[in-house]
Parts: C-alpha cells; structure tokens; sequence
C-alpha cells in the first residue's frame, strides 16, 4: 500500500483541516465532535440541511457544505458512520428557527444514527432517505444503498431551503427526486483501506464487479472484462427498466468516477450512455460528470438518472457554491 499519510489514525483529522483551511471562506471545522459548517449565518427560519457518512467519498459530504447545498456535514471515519453526537452537535449549530433536514444514505448506521440524533433534537426535524442503487432489489432486505444519487438530492433540496421552502415541503421535495432517480456502478479494480492495508476484493485483469457499492463492497456479479459500450448498455438498460422514463421525458444525466479513473474514461461512458436515452426519445437537460461520490481508490464508476421537470430544473439551476460544486454565484 502507497499513500500520503502520516498515520492512519490521524488520516480523517489532518485530512479535515486540510479541508477548512482550503476553503475558509466558506467553511469552517469543528474538531470535536467532527462536523464542518457554513461559515456565514444564514436567513431565520432557513430549514437546515444536514448530511453525513464515512470518510472516502469526497467530495461527498464535506465538499459540498455552502450556499445554495448542506449547511452542515458530519464526516465519520473511512466507512464508518458518524455518530449521533455529531450529528446533534451539527444540528445545534446550524439550526436557525425552520428546523433541520438530515439528507441520509441508506446504510444502516447511518439511518440508526440519524434517526438517533433526531429524536435527541428539541426542534422539529424530519430525514430524507436516499436508496437510488439499482444493483440491489427494491425487496432486499435493508433496502437499497445511497450512492452517487445523493448528490443529486442534496443540491435540488439544498435549492429549495435556501429559497425559503418550509421543512415539510423540503422533505417532499427530497423524497420525490430520491425516489426519481437511479444508479448503478462497475468496478475494474476495488479501492484499498488504509486500515486494512490492501484491496477490499480481488478480481483479475480480465474481470470486472457489476453493481459495487462505495464502500469497497463487491457487487451482484463478476463478469469478463468488455467494452465501455457494452458496459454502458448493461448498466443503463437496468436504469432505465427501474425508472421507466417516457418518450420525451427530461432527464438529468451524472457520470461519477470512484476515484481512480480518468476524466477522459468518464466522458466516454457519458457520451455513450447520452446515446443510449437519446436514441430512446428521451432529453437529457442537465449533465454532471466528474468524481463526487468516491469510494477511496477504487478504478470504476457509476452512472446516475433523475427523472426532471421544470421545477427541479430551476432548482438545479440556482446558485451553488461549496466546495465541489458551484455555479450562479
């Protein structure tokens, strides 16, 4: 294993400062318990929106705190879920009279400990589960996981707060675009944990894992290495089954590198899976292609749809500015 650190237990922590210190302008961390915030106040009666997860993902979460998005993030070690104590921490100090929105991915420390931290809240509060994996079935048993879709959630719902939308109408808001949007990623090589120092699956150079997970967990399948066509055709004939888009439907489309692959690879397998809806009738309004939900290391990627419409293209629109993601401002 090769990486830049200086000790593993210290890796999340200097990685954090790191952060704070890059974009002080609009960030700012608070050490213990972990959460990075708003640095700016923003308008009373503002809903607050909170999210979180294991670290390994950036720029997920922690990139995308700032106008127009989250105005908080609580990271928890690489994998690991946060704790309800960052959490409540996180809430007390963002909340300011509309009360708090947590925006979390369906993995299940992180819903128990949301869930946690909301019921230790003295303000009213509600969560938005995000379960856009459609490598999984709608009948697995923990449902399906929160991957690259949450994004896509956080900047739509983040619009919406940041217009004076009211906490229950944020909450509807991010349950209908996580409930209209899918994905599903592929993996040429997984990613390495520095705690446990080598890769979390092994598969040969002539394979690939179909429906992997951000967390280094292997997918539904291993198959042969083929070609990004093929891939692509694989992966978003399965999107396209789960959302059924119509004819003349528009769309967004998100192309997410896991980490270790190329630009240059990412805006083939856009190009490819623009043709393939296109050629469907269906009108991709919005695209996004970069690295946003990583997982480490890992060489792959994941291809995102969300079902839009006029009012969820406003919100797309509106200003951003975090981070990771900024546009408008």
């Amino acid at each position: 294993m090769k990486k830049f650190i200086n000790s593993i237990d210290t890796l999340l922590d200097e990685s954090l400062l790191g952060v704070a210190k890059a974009h002080a302008d609009i960030i700012k961390l608070n050490k213990q318990p972990r959460f990075i915030s708003r640095n700016n106040p923003t308008k009373p009666g503002k809903v607050a929106l909170i999210s979180g997860g294991g670290s390994g993902h950036e720029p997920l979460h922690t990139g995308f705190v700032g106008i127009g998005m989250l105005d908080a993030a609580c990271p928890g070690q690489i994998f690991t879920s946060p704790s309800p104590d960052q959490m409540l921490a996180a809430a007390q100090t963002v909340e300011n009279g509309g009360g708090v929105l947590f925006i979390v991915k369906n993995y299940a420390g992180d819903v128990m400990n949301f869930e946690m931290a909301g019921e230790m809240l003295d303000c009213p509060n509600a969560a938005v589960l995000v379960s856009d994996d459609v490598s999984l079935p709608k009948t697995h048993s923990t449902g399906r996981r929160g991957v690259a879709g949450t994004l896509i959630v956080e900047k739509i719902v983040g619009a919406a707060a940041e217009q004076g939308f009211d906490l229950a109408t944020c909450k509807a808001l991010g349950d209908k675009v996580s409930q209209a949007t899918a994905s599903m990623g592929v993996a040429l090589h997984s990613c390495t944990l520095p705690a446990l120092g080598k890769p979390s699956f092994i598969i040969s150079d002539n394979e690939m894992e179909m429906g992997v997970g951000i967390h280094g967990e292997r997918g539904h399948e291993t198959i042969n290495l083929t070609s990004a066509t093929e891939i692509v055709e694989h992966i978003a004939t399965l999107i396209n089954k789960d959302l059924n888009p119509q004819k003349g439907q528009t769309v967004l489309l998100h192309v997410n590198g896991f980490g270790a692959t190329p630009l240059m690879e990412l805006y083939l397998i856009y190009d490819l899976a623009a043709q393939f809806w296109e050629k469907r009738g269906i009108i991709i309004a919005r695209s996004l292609v970069g690295n946003f939900t990583t997982s480490l290391d890992m060489t792959g990627c994941s291809i995102t749809l969300s079902l839009m419409d006029e009012d969820l293209l406003k919100l797309w629109d509106a200003p951003v500015h975090t981070a990771a993601l900024r546009w408008g401002c």
